[in-house]
């Protein structure tokens, strides 16, 4: 999985960092850091990040098959 964040679209509502806070995070409270390239293990956190932003500033870089089932697995963890 890759991650985008369109900076000037982010707003720094921080909901990405509550929902995947080992992917974003704000440095110094102001800017925001993320990974780009999570550990696999951390995609359901990422696919709940990228659903919480407010500003859909987030994307995430994955196959449409794949992307299917991660979404059938966070649905099913609620």
């Amino acid at each position: 999985m890759r991650v985008v964040v369109d900076l000037n679209r982010c707003q720094s509502y921080g909901q990405c960092c509550y929902a995947a806070p080992t992917v974003f995070r704000f440095h110094n409270g102001e800017s925001l850091e993320y990974n780009y390239a999570p550990e696999d293990d951390l995609d359901e956190q990422v696919l709940r990040a990228a659903k919480a932003c407010p500003v859909q500033a987030i994307s995430i870089g994955i196959e449409d098959e794949a992307y299917e089932a991660l979404e059938q697995k966070v649905q099913q963890h609620g």
